[in-house]
C-alpha cells in the first residue's frame, strides 16, 4: 500500500519536495491541501516570488506524477480557505487546515517549518521535519561579478549590464547578449531557492511585484510587472571593504569623532561611499569598547557579527527605535535615513541619549541638514545632528560642524535683530559656511561665504591693542589672506589665523602705519 504524504507551503515553496520522493521507493500518495494551492495562488497574484516558486513546484510535482508509471499519484483535498484567512496565514490558521488534512487522510505531514512540526508532534499527527540546508547549487549571477564589478543588470529580451571600475569612475559594459524571461526565471529561482536554504539569506522584503533578497554580501532586487515593465533582477555587492584609516583622518577629526560627535550625518550621492564609510566607523567604535547595533532595511551593511543589525520591526522602524532605546547601546547606525518617519526616529533616538550615525542621500552637505527643517523644531538640529560628513567618489570631501549661538544674523545690522542661529562651520578651517535660522513664518539658510564673495563688501573689524601687537578680530574670514583697509584706503595684506585674529606686531611698518590710521579715527576693513 502506498504511503499517503502530504506537503505544506514551506516544503514546497522550500522546492525540496520533488527531491524527496526518491525516499519512498514503493511509490507514494502525494495530497495537496487546497489551502497550499489558494496560497500559492495569492502570492503568486501579489507577485511575490515565494508565490512563483511553489507553483513552479507543484507542476514538477504533476509532472513527475506522469511520467511514474503509477509510481506516484498526485491529488487535491479540502475546501479552499477564505481570503481573510489567507491574508492572515501568520496567524496559524492554513496551518491547522493543512494539519487537518493529513489527519483525516492518515498521510505523514512533510514541513520545513519548525512550528508546524512541533505543533503536529503535539496533536499527534505523523510529521517529518526537513531543517533547512545550505544547497551545493551556487546562484549563477555570482558568476557574474568580477573584482572590479559593483552591481549586475538584467532584464527580460535585453542584454545583461555589468557596473565595472572603482568609486568615482564606473562605466557600463554589456557582458552578455540577451536573455529571455524564461533564463530570467531561472536566475530567480536560484537566487530565492539559496535564500531560503543558506543562513546567510534573508528576504528582506516581499510586495506586489518586488522581491529584495540579502544573500551574503549580495543585495538582489527582483522586480516583475505590474511594478516594473518587465521581469527584472539587479544584483549589488560593496567593492571595497575599508578601515577609518584608510581615509586619512585629520587628529583633530578623529578626536571628534571619538569623544564628541554623537549625531553623525553621512552623505553623498548614491555610490559615492557611504556606505563602505559608515561600515569602517562601525569598526572603529567597536574597537574602542562602544556598543553599536545597526537599524536597516534592507540589512546589507558588512560589518563583524558582534554588531547586530536590526530591520523594522512589523514594519516599523519606529518599533525598532522603541526597542533600542532600551538596550541603550552607545552608537546606532541608522541605513538609510530618507522618509519623514525617520528623520523623526532618527531625532527620537538622539535626544533620549543614543549617539546616532544617519546614512542619507544629499548632492551637497549642506542638503543633508536641509532636510532635517520642517521635520524637527529648528531650535533642536544642533542637539540631534552636530557633525555632518559629506563622501564624494570614496573620500571625505567636507565636514561641517553645527553650533547654536544667540546673534545678529550675518547682513542685518539692528541689534533688535538678533535671534538663536545655527552656524555651520568648515570643520578644519573653522569658518562660517551657512546660517540658518527663522525669519518671519520661514526658515532661511545663509551661504555667508557666497554671499560675501557676491557683494564684495569689507568687513568691519573689531580693534585691540596689547603692549607688542594689534590684534583685528573677525566674525566671518577664517585661515585665509584678506586686504586691509582704512576706510577706503588700501593698507597691505595680512593673513587671518583660524580663530579669526589677525594679529599684527606694533614694531613693524604695517603696525606703525595700522596704529596711526586708528588713532585718527579711521575705520579698518577686511575683505
Amino acid at each position: 500500500m502506498k504511503v499517503k504524504i502530504v506537503p505544506d507551503t514551506s516544503i514546497i515553496v522550500d522546492g525540496r519536495i520533488s527531491e524527496i520522493l526518491n525516499e519512498f521507493r514503493d511509490g507514494a500518495e502525494i495530497i495537496i491541501p487546497e489551502v497550499v494551492i489558494s496560497e500559492l495562488e495569492f502570492q503568486a497574484n501579489r507577485g511575490r516570488e515565494t508565490g512563483f516558486d511553489g507553483l513552479n513546484e507543484l507542476i514538477s510535482l504533476r509532472r513527475i506524477s506522469e511520467e511514474s508509471n503509477g509510481k506516484f499519484s498526485m491529488r487535491f483535498y479540502g475546501k479552499s480557505p477564505e481570503i481573510e484567512e489567507i491574508k492572515f496565514a501568520r496567524s496559524g490558521k492554513l496551518d491547522e487546515l493543512i494539519r487537518r488534512v493529513a489527519e483525516e487522510n492518515g498521510a505523514i505531514l512533510i514541513t520545513s517549518d519548525k512550528v508546524q512540526a512541533l505543533t503536529s508532534e503535539i496533536k499527534g499527527i505523523r510529521v517529518k521535519y526537513i531543517g533547512p540546508k545550505i544547497r551545493e547549487i551556487r546562484p549563477r549571477i555570482f558568476d557574474l561579478f568580477d573584482d572590479i564589478t559593483a552591481s549586475i543588470h538584467m532584464k527580460e529580451n535585453t542584454p545583461i549590464l555589468a557596473k565595472k571600475g572603482r568609486v568615482g569612475d564606473f562605466r557600463l559594459v554589456e557582458i552578455h547578449e540577451r536573455v529571455s524571461r524564461e533564463e530570467i526565471e531561472r536566475y530567480a529561482k536560484e537566487i530565492i531557492e539559496r535564500a531560503h536554504s543558506d543562513p546567510s539569506g534573508k528576504i528582506e522584503m516581499e510586495k506586489k511585484g518586488v522581491t529584495i533578497v540579502q544573500i551574503s554580501e549580495y543585495r538582489i532586487v527582483i522586480a516583475r510587472p505590474p511594478f516594473s515593465d518587465g521581469l527584472e533582477i539587479t544584483a549589488v555587492r560593496p567593492l571595497v571593504k575599508t578601515k577609518l584609516s584608510d581615509y586619512n583622518l585629520s587628529k583633530r577629526l578623529l578626536n571628534r569623532l571619538e569623544k564628541m560627535a554623537e549625531g553623525i550625518f553621512v552623505a553623498g550621492q548614491p555610490g559615492a561611499g557611504k556606505t563602505t564609510f559608515v561600515q569602517a566607523l562601525a569598526e572603529f567604535y567597536m574597537q574602542k569598547g562602544k556598543i553599536v547595533k545597526t537599524m536597516e532595511h534592507p540589512r546589507d551593511l558588512q560589518v563583524p557579527d558582534i554588531i547586530t543589525q536590526y530591520s523594522p520591526l512589523e514594519g516599523s522602524m519606529e518599533n525598532t527605535g522603541d526597542v533600542l532605546v532600551l538596550v541603550r547601546p552607545d552608537y546606532t547606525i541608522f541605513d538609510e535615513v530618507r522618509k519623514t518617519s525617520d528623520f523623526k526616529v532618527f531625532a527620537d533616538m538622539r535626544l533620549a541619549g543614543v549617539g546616532m550615525i544617519g546614512v542619507t542621500h544629499a548632492n551637497k552637505a549642506i542638503d543633508a541638514i536641509q532636510r532635517l527643517i520642517g521635520r524637527v523644531e529648528l531650535g533642536v538640529i544642533p542637539h540631534i545632528v552636530d557633525t555632518v560628513i559629506f563622501i564624494e567618489a570614496g573620500k571625505i570631501k567636507e565636514v561641517y560642524e553645527l553650533r547654536m549661538n544667540v546673534k545678529i544674523p550675518h547682513g542685518m545690522r539692528e541689534a533688535d535683530l538678533a535671534r538663536p542661529v545655527i552656524e555651520v562651520i568648515d570643520f578644519e578651517t573653522e569658518r562660517p559656511l551657512y546660517e540658518l535660522y527663522s525669519y518671519g513664518e520661514e526658515v532661511v539658510v545663509i551661504p555667508i561665504k557666497e554671499k560675501l564673495r557676491r557683494s564684495r563688501v569689507p568687513e568691519e573689524v573689531e580693534i585691540s591693542i596689547t603692549k607688542k601687537q594689534i590684534i583685528l578680530k573677525s566674525r566671518i574670514f577664517r585661515n585665509e589672506i584678506v586686504k586691509v583697509f582704512a576706510d577706503n584706503e588700501y593698507l597691505f595684506n595680512a593673513k587671518v589665523n583660524r580663530a579669526g585674529n589677525i594679529k599684527i606686531k606694533r614694531n613693524t611698518s604695517n603696525g606703525k602705519t595700522l596704529l596711526a590710521m586708528i588713532k585718527t579715527g579711521k575705520k579698518i576693513l577686511i575683505k
